[in-house]
């Protein structure tokens, strides 16, 4: 059975799938690194660098389009130059915007894959296409280092193929609609041979998870509102900020490319803030809604957006992750997918006992779902900037996990409770 109809040229043979997929993924990893080198080139006909070789050019833009993937930098610094006393330093912070741009060239590849396989024949050209995208990741991380950055050819091999492998699946699964016609599987058909317990089993577990993902999305949905109102309150400082540097026409380009890219940092970071347990830029400090302690900061205008601690407002701002939550048990509610209770009514009658136990559980598996969730996002968000005290920034995993979990149980819990009031309908 056939994917789609692949159109056919007479007297000219159809590309091998694994041939399309070198060239698919090859041109999204040569498309996302001229956006890295575009703004380079910029500030290098700028005079904007001491160095004006352009061996040392391509390296820098290697590098850059490595640390969009997430590919750690050893930096290396002559002795005496750090007070710390350190000669080396790990760069591992990376804009996580800037790496959605080979995400979704590999989105656009995928689907164009999909589109030209057959069932159950996508993994060659998957092949393929990550199997180039870790040569060229590869390539990169051998011909960028010098003695002043050092890169792990495996690194620069394997993590670019998070982001472009990622982008992949997801393009060929929407492309494909669904799995059978993807992989060959019908996982409908699967399902349906199971037992019906072990279906509604499935089905609460399923719905539970959604739940997690619908609490995070909306904990990270105020966040990013807190971001945009902090950057409309503070904007005459960020200009002042911008005067200030002086940088040029090209390098203020350069640097608000930077910052936008780090706007999805910068919404982890505020999921850390709002949930209680803050963040950090740089060892010893720490920015939370109730206390702010904080050393000298470099000179980055979005950082003049940065907010003061103050037990005024901070209950207020911890109850946001609980709204984040309440609109998780509000939709599992409409979900109707709680077989858990519905089970647990079976065995024991006493409803007063088994409905508050069942939210009680609810509550504690979807925080759990989102605690999880909300831990991956503050570890991607954050890193070390490898220089100086520099080497903590961002919220902490497992604290902001932990606290993220509570709140969003919390929230789940009388969601769930309150969302009967909320679907009544109006008597005519």
């Amino acid at each position: 059975m056939k994917l789609f109809t692949r159109p056919k040229t007479p007297g000219v043979l159809p590309m091998p799938l694994w041939l399309q997929g070198v060239v698919e993924l090859g041109q999204a990893a040569v498309l996302s690194a001229l956006l890295v080198f575009l703004p380079l080139i910029g500030v290098w006909f700028a005079d904007g660098f001491t160095d004006r070789n352009f061996a040392s050019l391509a390296q820098l833009g290697g590098q850059g389009w490595l640390l969009i993937h997430g590919v750690p930098l050893t930096l290396a610094f002559p002795a005496g130059t750090l007070a710390t006393g350190a000669t080396s330093g790990v760069l591992s912070l990376f804009p996580l915007g800037l790496t959605l741009i080979p995400f979704f060239l590999s989105w656009r590849a995928g689907r164009r894959l999909a589109r030209a396989s057959y069932t159950d024949q996508l993994w060659q050209a998957l092949l393929g296409a990550l199997g180039t995208y870790a040569l060229l990741g590869g390539a990169a991380a051998y011909f960028s280092g010098n003695e002043d950055v050092s890169i792990s050819v495996t690194a620069g091999a394997l993590i670019p193929l998070i982001s472009a492998g990622l982008g992949l699946f997801v393009g060929a699964r929407r492309e494909a609609g669904s799995w059978v016609r993807l992989i060959g599987v019908d996982l409908t058909d699967w399902i349906s041979r199971t037992s019906q317990h072990s279906r509604w089993a499935g089905s609460y577990v399923w719905a539970v998870i959604r739940a997690g993902v619908v609490g995070i999305t909306a904990a990270l949905g105020f966040s990013a509102l807190l971001v945009t109102v902090a950057l409309a309150m503070s904007w005459a400082e960020i200009v002042a900020v911008y005067q200030h540097l002086d940088a040029g026409i090209i390098g203020g380009a350069v640097l608000t490319v930077v910052e936008l890219g780090m706007m999805p940092n910068f919404m982890g970071w505020a999921l850390g803030w709002t949930s209680g347990a803050g963040f950090s830029l740089g060892t010893g400090s720490l920015i939370s809604p109730l206390e702010t302690t904080v050393g000298p900061l470099p000179a980055v205008p979005v950082l003049a957006a940065l907010p003061a601690g103050g037990a005024e407002y901070a209950v207020a701002v911890l109850m946001l992750p609980v709204a984040a939550g309440f609109l998780a048990g509000w939709w599992f509610l409409r979900e109707g997918e709680n077989h858990f209770d519905e089970w647990l009514s079976l065995k024991i009658r006493a409803r007063w006992f088994t409905a508050p136990v069942s939210t009680l559980l609810l509550g504690v598996f979807v925080g759990l779902v989102s605690g999880i969730l909300a831990a991956a996002a503050v570890l991607v968000s954050g890193g070390s900037a490898g220089i100086g005290r520099f080497v903590d920034v961002g919220a902490d995993p497992l604290w902001t996990g932990l606290w993220i979990a509570a709140e969003v149980a919390v929230g789940v819990v009388v969601g769930y409770a309150v969302g009967p009031w909320l679907e009544r309908e109006e008597r005519r």
